[in-house]
């Protein structure tokens, strides 16, 4: 089994909501699920399993990075034969296209991250969502009335950078926010024909540095929060 989830067979769900950040993952489980059991605590990425609107799903955490994330979606996919990862996360903007708070729902994720190239022989540096679950998390949202956008983002390697400017890749592919695991999870659940989408809540803009403050979080990630739990659900 898994050597970095600790869950037995049968406690992961097939649906898998991902959060870089355990204690967001904790979090969820607490608010939303019903009878939320903490089923994995292995180097205190917690996962949980419960119930939301009937429907079994299980919250976790993936940590920050391909790497990181590349563990835990491919061991949670073979290992424990998950269907479809939904990661939930936060984005700097490169422009002043996008505003604080607003919602993404990633189409592309460009990259010039080799995990893809030296896991799968994937040669590309831009991948597209996964399966099915784009185009759920679309309609969803059109059905809640809940504002989303669709564009292409970068999956960086690096938070801290000398150059100020958009990095070659991002303006290339027009990709209109960063952040660090979405290429990985969509070269995982490429290579194994799994569904994966990724939904981000804008949380910078970086050229005006423009930010959400830390007491903010909680209240302004509700959104995506709900936005992903219903789209589980179908």
């Amino acid at each position: 089994m898994s050597i970095h989830i600790s869950a037995k067979p049968g406690d992961i769900a097939k649906t898998v909501l991902l959060a870089g950040d355990p204690l967001r993952a904790k979090y969820i489980a607490e608010k939303y699920l019903s009878d939320a059991v903490l089923v994995s605590q292995t180097r205190n990425a917690y996962y949980y399993t419960g119930s939301y609107a009937g429907k079994t799903i299980t919250v976790g955490a993936s940590g920050m990075g391909c790497p990181s994330i590349g563990i835990y979606s491919y061991e949670l996919f073979t290992e424990y034969e998950a269907d479809t990862i939904i990661r939930i996360g936060t984005c700097g903007a490169y422009s002043t296209e996008l505003k604080l708070l607003d919602l993404i729902n990633t189409d592309q994720a460009a990259s010039e991250s080799t995990f893809a190239k030296y896991a799968w022989g994937i040669e590309e540096h831009i991948l597209p969502h996964q399966g099915k679950t784009f185009d759920t998390i679309n309609d969803t949202a059109a059905m809640l009335n809940i504002p989303l956008r669709q564009c292409n983002i970068h999956s960086s390697d690096i938070f801290y950078r000398k150059d100020p400017e958009k990095p070659a890749i991002a303006a290339a592919t027009n990709c209109l926010a960063v952040e660090m695991e979405a290429f990985a999870l969509f070269a995982n659940a490429k290579h194994l024909n799994k569904n994966a989408a990724t939904i981000l809540t804008v949380s910078d803009i970086i050229p005006t540095h423009e930010k959400i403050s830390a007491d903010d979080r909680e209240r302004a990630l509700l959104p995506m929060m709900q936005l992903a739990l219903e789209a589980a659900v179908k």
